[in-house]
This record gives structure tokens, C-alpha cells and sequence, in this order.
């Protein structure tokens, strides 16, 4: 089985990668499941229903968040009419939505989904390595094959869960912070982890905006709006082959794929 798990989705420019770049990038290297973080693909904050509704029709089979899943109050009421969007696990119960998923897969077998988020100058919300066993538990039931998005704003935080679930899960991949890391690689036990897989969006920009409205709340420390970049366009992502009989990795790979120049500045 292989597995392409796509980094946070920023705005229109990282809505049009997907569109224009994943539906190639998926026949070519014959993947049969896709996931994707999605919390930053309304204008770089939140989801509304048309834009997972866009992004599902674009070959995604499940979508992930994180802190800026309630960002557009639209999806608090429409979060739970979607079984393949999720919201972080570790949110507290009365929390609307799901934190994991199992899904099918086309070609035969499952693939299941877990949403973490973490706690290290994030929101304090459960524990997550708790929550993630609890989840694993209920998910091995129906599955081997377990995904886990970490959305975390710490390294240590990210790599720690990478090892306490190592041989539990088929991999650990970080998101939130869009910057790609180059520590991608099989853990002993057999799971693939990767700190952050990175960003699907502008890179002509500081982590998906632009780049003089950051700059000007660096030097002036005055607050003022954020807006999407639209330069150098990539998408990035994670590539993972699994053996689905034991649900371990076989091999996971970082891509980089750039939007053509003519494409990516609309």
C-alpha cells in the first residue's frame, strides 16, 4: 500500500497545487490513499463546507486539523456531517467532530486516521499520548495500517510521540509549523516519522503569508492582517510505502513539488 500524506493546505495558492498538481502526482506514483491538513485552506485560517467539499473532490480521502479547525464558526455546524474531516482527538468531549477515522481503501484493506494535537505553547487540551493509545486501542480493532498527524508547535514534543509510538502505529507525521523537515526516516519498530512534512501553499512568503505584513508586525510590533502569499507555489508532502499485513512502513520519502510559474500567481 502506498500512503502520500499532504502538508498544511494554505489558502486559494495551496488549494490550486492540489487541484492542478495531485491528481497527476497520484496516478503517477500509484498511491491509493491520501490525507491531507486542511486547517489552513480557508484564506489561511479554518475551513468552510465549499472548501472540504473542493478539497475532497480533489482525490483527498481524509482530511486533518488542528487550532484553527473552529477558525470559521461555519464549520462548528457542519464538522460532524463530515466522517473523513477531523478534528484534533485530544479536544476535550463535547467538542463537536471526531478525532480519528477508519476508512477503505480502493484497491482492498483500511487505513485508520488519528488527529492529535500537542500541548507545548498550543492550547492545553488532553494529554495527547494518552489520547493516542486510547485511540490506537479502538482503531487495531478494524486495522493495522494507524496514521497519526501530530500538529504541534515543538520538535521535542513531535519526536517524543514518534518514539512512544514506535511499532504501534505506521507512522507519525507533524504538521503545523510549514516548514519541511529533512529528519524523515523508519523508527526501529517499523514506524515511519517525519517532524513536520511541511506546507502545500506560497513559499514566497513567511510560512504561507506575506511577507512584508510580517515583517511590519516583527519591527513595529503593531498587530495587523494577515494575508496569503502567492509567489513559488509547492506542494509538499510525505510519501509512505506500508506492508498493510503488519501495518509497519516500509519506506517514507519527502517531496517538494512546484506549481508551474504561470499557474502559481493568480
Amino acid at each position: 500500500m502506498r500512503l502520500l500524506f499532504v502538508g498544511d493546505i494554505v489558502g486559494k495558492p495551496g488549494r490550486r497545487a492540489v487541484r492542478d498538481l495531485l491528481p497527476e502526482l497520484t496516478r503517477r506514483r500509484q498511491i491509493d490513499f491520501v490525507i491531507a491538513n486542511g486547517e489552513n485552506a480557508a484564506a489561511g485560517f479554518g475551513l468552510t463546507r465549499e472548501i472540504v467539499e473542493e478539497l475532497f473532490e480533489n482525490r483527498i480521502d481524509v482530511l486533518t486539523t488542528g487550532n484553527h479547525v473552529w477558525d470559521k464558526k461555519e464549520i462548528v455546524d457542519c464538522i460532524d456531517d463530515y466522517e473523513s474531516l477531523l478534528r484534533p482527538a485530544n479536544y476535550p468531549a463535547p467538542a463537536p467532530g471526531r478525532g480519528s477515522v477508519v476508512m477503505p481503501v480502493v484497491n482492498g484493506g483500511h487505513v485508520g486516521v488519528i488527529n492529535l494535537m500537542g500541548r507545548i505553547f498550543m492550547q492545553p487540551l488532553e494529554c495527547p499520548f494518552r489520547t493516542a493509545e486510547r485511540e490506537i486501542e479502538r482503531l487495531r480493532m478494524r486495522t493495522r495500517v494507524i496514521i497519526v498527524d501530530i500538529h504541534a508547535e515543538a520538535t521535542s514534543e513531535k519526536i517524543a510521540l514518534g518514539w512512544f509510538l514506535d511499532g504501534r502505529v505506521t507512522a507519525v507525521m507533524g504538521t503545523h509549523t510549514h516548514v519541511q523537515t529533512a529528519d524523515e526516516r523508519i523508527l526501529p519498530g517499523g514506524t515511519a516519522y517525519i517532524t513536520d512534512v511541511g506546507m502545500t501553499g506560497p513559499f514566497d512568503s513567511v510560512i504561507g503569508t506575506r511577507k512584508e505584513i510580517i515583517l511590519e508586525r516583527f519591527l513595529t510590533q503593531l498587530p495587523n492582517r494577515f494575508e496569503v502569499a502567492k509567489g513559488d507555489v509547492r506542494l509538499q508532502a510525505a510519501l509512505v510505502d506500508i506492508d498493510p499485513k503488519s501495518g509497519m512502513a516500509l519506506r517514507i520519502e519527502r517531496l517538494s513539488i512546484p506549481l508551474a510559474r504561470e499557474d502559481a500567481t493568480g
